[in-house]
C-alpha cells in the first residue's frame, strides 16, 4: 500500500486576501517538482451559493483545466455556505455530521492533497468545518495567506498561530506595497521565522488583480452596453467621478490610467473630455437619458465601451468600489501575471520542507 498523502490546507484570516490567485500559482509552481497532487475545498463560499451546482462544476472544471488534472484529483465541496444552510442549522434542521463527510472523501493516491480553506479562521464554525477543525481532521499542514497592510499585519499572523497551535504553518504576504517590500523582508520575514512560521513567500500589490473586466461591471450592474461590445474584455483598475468643471475633469481624468469613469448621461462634455484620456469605460448613470450621437460616434473612433445604468452615480460607484479585488480570476491576462508571480516569489523549497516532502523532478 502507498503511503497515505500529506495534507495541505491554504486559507486567510480575513475575506479578499488572495487566497485564491495564491493557491492557483503555489499549485502550477508545485507542477514543476514533479509532484502528485489532488486539490479541493471542502467549504465553499457564499458567493458560490447562488447558481448552485452549476457554479460549483464550473469551478471543478476550471481548477481541472488550469493545473491540467484529471476530475478525480480534484474534490467538489462537501457543503456551500449560504444564509439558508446556516438558518437550518441553527433551527436544528440540518444536523449533518460534515467533519464525518470529510473523512468518507475518497483518498487519491497522490503525494499531496490540497485544499482551499475558508476565507478566515472562524468560518465554517457552525458546520464543524473551520480551518482548524479541518487542519486537525487530517492533520495538515495550513499556509495562510495574509494581506499585508502594515506592520500590524505581524499581530494578526501571530495570533492566529495561537489558534492554530503546533501544527506546521507557514505564510504567503500578500499585496505588499512596492515602497514596503524591503523593510517586509529585511524585518517582518525574519521575526516571523523567528516566531515559528515559514514565509512561502512575499507578493508585491498588483492593481491588475484587483481589478475587474467591463464585462463583469456590466453583469454586475446589470447596464446596457451602447457602444465597444467587442471591447468588453478591458480591465479597469479605479474608478473617477465626473462631476466637475470640463477643465478640472481633464485633468483629473488624466492622473490614472485604466479607469472607469463614472457620469451623469446628460453631461456631454464630461463624457467627451473623458474618451480623450486613457479609460477603459464610460459609465453614464440615469437610464433614461440617451448619450448624443457625437458622444457615441467618438467612442467607436477611440474603441471605449459606454454603458448605462439605472442607478445614480454614487450608488454606481459603491457597487463599483466593492467589486474590485472580489470577482473570481478567470481572465488569461490574470493567470499569467499570478504564475509569473508566483514563479518569481514563492519558495516552493521552503513549502515542501514543511511538509517534509521531496520533489521528485
Amino acid at each position: 500500500m502507498p503511503n497515505p498523502p500529506k495534507y495541505l490546507i491554504v486559507g486567510s484570516i480575513e475575506p479578499c486576501s488572495g487566497k485564491t490567485s495564491s493557491l492557483l500559482g503555489l499549485a502550477h509552481q508545485l507542477q514543476t517538482t514533479g509532484l502528485d497532487f489532488a486539490i479541493g475545498q471542502p467549504l465553499a463560499p457564499a458567493s458560490l451559493s447562488s447558481e448552485g451546482s452549476k457554479l460549483i462544476e464550473a469551478e471543478v472544471d476550471f481548477m481541472a483545466q488550469q493545473l491540467n488534472l484529471s476530475r478525480d484529483r480534484v474534490q467538489a465541496p462537501i457543503l456551500t455556505l449560504s444564509p439558508e444552510m446556516l438558518a437550518k442549522r441553527l433551527q436544528g434542521q440540518d444536523v449533518t455530521d460534515y467533519i464525518a463527510l470529510v473523512q468518507g472523501l475518497p483518498i487519491p493516491e497522490v503525494d499531496l492533497v490540497i485544499w482551499e480553506g475558508p476565507t478566515s479562521l472562524s468560518e465554517g464554525r457552525s458546520f464543524d468545518l473551520s480551518l482548524v477543525q479541518l487542519a486537525e481532521r487530517v492533520d495538515a499542514g495550513v499556509l495562510l495567506v495574509v494581506r499585508y497592510d502594515s506592520m500590524l499585519t505581524i499581530d494578526r499572523v501571530l495570533s492566529a498561530k495561537v489558534q492554530l497551535g503546533d501544527r506546521p504553518l507557514g505564510v504567503i504576504l500578500n499585496n505588499v506595497p512596492t515602497d514596503e517590500l524591503d523593510q517586509v523582508q529585511t524585518r517582518v520575514q525574519p521575526f516571523l521565522e523567528q516566531s515559528g512560521i515559514t514565509v512561502i513567500g512575499v507578493l508585491p500589490h498588483s492593481a491588475l488583480l484587483r481589478s475587474v473586466s467591463v464585462k463583469d461591471v456590466v453583469n454586475t450592474l446589470d447596464a446596457e452596453v451602447l457602444c465597444g461590445k467587442e471591447r468588453l474584455d478591458l480591465m479597469i483598475e479605479s474608478i473617477q467621478i465626473g462631476a466637475m468643471s470640463v477643465n478640472s475633469a481633464v485633468k483629473y481624468f488624466q492622473q490614472s490610467l485604466n479607469t472607469a469613469i463614472v457620469t451623469g448621461g446628460d453631461r456631454t462634455d464630461i463624457q467627451l473630455a473623458a474618451l480623450e484620456t486613457a479609460t477603459h469605460c464610460l459609465i453614464l448613470t440615469g437610464h433614461h437619458l440617451t448619450p448624443s450621437d457625437l458622444v457615441l460616434n467618438r467612442a467607436e473612433e477611440v474603441e471605449i465601451p459606454v454603458i448605462s445604468v439605472e442607478r445614480d452615480t454614487l450608488t454606481t460607484v459603491e457597487i463599483l468600489d466593492a467589486m474590485f479585488g472580489r470577482t473570481p480570476v478567470r481572465e488569461p491576462m490574470k493567470l499569467d501575471y499570478i504564475y509569473q508571480m508566483a514563479q518569481e516569489h514563492l519558495h516552493i523549497d521552503r513549502l515542501l520542507n514543511l511538509l517534509e516532502l521531496k520533489a521528485s523532478a
